[in-house]
């Protein structure tokens, strides 16, 4: 099939009516959950994720895809009105887009806010379509032994995922440790059941997302307390003050493309994630301008450049996660988790095996990026609405989804066991600045990882020489070796390149 075909074929079955629907709920969703700080994406698609088992697979997917980059879009509202990021992404956001709102641009701010979203979402969905299938063929050429590394690989990322490269290793092992339980893929014998009958199968990992993410997050939460909602700027709702001015455009609009590739590539590199790519966008941008003075002062490229990075981010998180099955980010994690629960393994045969699937996938991104910036401006008295809701009526209401969730899975009490325990777990790491996203990691790669090393040892007959026999190998292990450096490097990069008025950010 050529490009062009492919993309029809992907719109063909983004069109239909159901997936239209549930791309737009998504869509909604997932920027209000942007805008309300605290809860976030990850923590929402592992309450949701239950709700979709028995769904279409593409239906489900386009709905959870559009929480993700709904969220991203969603937390500059926060970010401008309250000086508060909704997500970690939108921290740069604040650093203008608040001093834009202190001096009445509020609604300017959002504008272009929405606009460099929009168009770095296309830009992003369009370079995950053009690469996409390149990257999954030449991963078709892999055999055990390049899988084995490629999975070794992606669990060195798991240093990456958390600020502490200690903690985050440690919480990749005990991911590693609870991945092994269950029955033996190769023998079929069960292994660390502990004579327990639930646990002959290991432990489902929805329970385990909704409990990290969702009950952990949200115990976390009412610990730190629930007072009085912060205080937030006034700024005119109607649509005429939203859209900039051209010569905001002319000004914003070299950030939003700079943005929109950088952010992209940056975030393709499993790991790295959307915050980084947005800091660095405001930095280059910050170097660039001719009037470097006004940055942290209310420029407005100091919005479109970060935001545009940060939407751009999370088309790139999706490439390791659909052609090489390495899910690069927390959220990236969970949709990969919801892919197996839909019976489809993330990789290079998603685009061998299930082209109408991954292409029309993508097709609800670019979909969902229209709806984004036809729907949000009109709504954003609504946003401005909502931040106003009591947080302790919000939380009740979600905990009781969490556990009506995660009991509907397989209508298992055992589940509901296990959600409390990984709840209380989660509590405990976010309590002790522990790192959940390596847990997972470690959790989802494990098996896959067990697996194809004791294949290649077999094909092998036992000699370690089968892992760098191919120059593939050769390629892989560098990665490894830049993968468990980088932080180091960013770390470098991050204080070279600090942006001044960086203290004014509330946490």
């Amino acid at each position: 099939m050529t490009l062009f075909s492919n993309l029809l074929m992907g719109f063909g079955q983004a069109l239909s009516p159901f997936v239209l629907l549930y791309t737009f709920i998504g869509t909604v969703v997932g920027t209000a959950i942007g805008v309300l700080p605290g809860l976030g994406p990850a923590a929402t698609l592992g309450i949701l994720l239950p709700i979709t088992f028995g769904m279409d697979p593409l239906c489900a997917m386009a709905m959870l895809c559009g929480i993700y980059y709904g969220a991203q879009y969603g937390g500059s509202t926060t970010s401008i009105l309250l000086n508060m990021p909704g997500e970690s992404a939108s921290v740069v956001t604040c650093l203008d887009g608040h001093e834009m709102a202190k001096r009445g641009r509020g609604g300017a701010a959002l504008g272009i806010s929405a606009i460099g979203s929009f168009v770095a979402g296309t830009i992003g969905t369009l370079l995950l379509y053009l690469i996409g299938a390149p990257i999954s063929e030449a991963a078709l050429a892999f055999g055990p032994a390049e899988y084995t590394i490629l999975m070794a690989l992606g669990l060195s990322m798991a240093t990456s995922l958390g600020g502490n490269q200690l903690k985050s290793m440690i919480m990749c092992i005990l991911g590693l440790l609870v991945g092994t339980m269950g029955t033996d893929s190769l023998t079929g014998l069960n292994r660390f059941a502990f004579g327990i009958t639930s646990l002959e199968q290991g432990f489902e990992l929805v329970p385990i997302l909704m409990g990290l993410f969702a009950l952990g997050e949200i115990l976390s939460d009412i610990e730190d307390g629930m007072g009085s909602n912060p205080e937030m700027l006034s700024v005119s709702t109607r649509l005429r003050d939203l859209l900039p001015t051209g010569k905001d455009m002319k000004n914003s609009l070299g950030a939003m493309l700079r943005g929109s590739i950088g952010g992209f590539f940056i975030s393709v590199l499993p790991g790295i994630g959307a915050a980084t790519s947005s800091f660095i966008s405001y930095a280059v941008e910050r170097k660039l301008s001719k009037h470097p003075e006004e940055f942290g002062q209310g420029a407005i490229e100091g919005v479109a450049g970060p935001e545009s990075a940060n939407n751009a981010g999370s088309s790139g998180a999706m490439v390791p996660l659909l052609t090489l099955g390495i899910p690069g980010t927390t959220t990236a994690a969970i949709l990969a988790g919801g892919l197996m629960m839909y019976g489809l393994v993330p990789g290079p045969l998603l685009f061998r095996d299930y082209p109408q699937f991954v292409y029309g996938l993508i097709a609800t991104m670019f979909i969902g990026n229209m709806l984004l910036v036809i729907l949000n401006l009109p709504l954003i008295s609504l946003w401005i609405r909502m931040l106003k809701v009591p947080l302790h009526i919000l939380y009740p209401v979600v905990i009781a989804f969490i556990i009506i969730g995660g009991y509907s899975t397989s209508l298992n009490t055992f589940d509901l066991f296990v959600l409390v325990l990984f709840g209380f777990f989660g509590y405990l790491i976010n309590k002790n600045k522990f790192p959940a996203a390596p847990f997972i990691l470690g959790y989802f790669l494990g098996p896959l990882f067990e697996a194809n090393l004791r294949k290649a040892l077999i094909i092998g007959r036992g000699n370690p020489g089968i892992f760098v026999e191919r120059p593939i190998s050769g390629v892989l292990i560098a990665l490894m070796v830049m993968v468990l450096i980088g932080p180091g490097v960013m770390s470098f990069v991050k204080n070279r390149l600090k942006p001044a008025g960086s203290g004014s950010i509330k946490d």
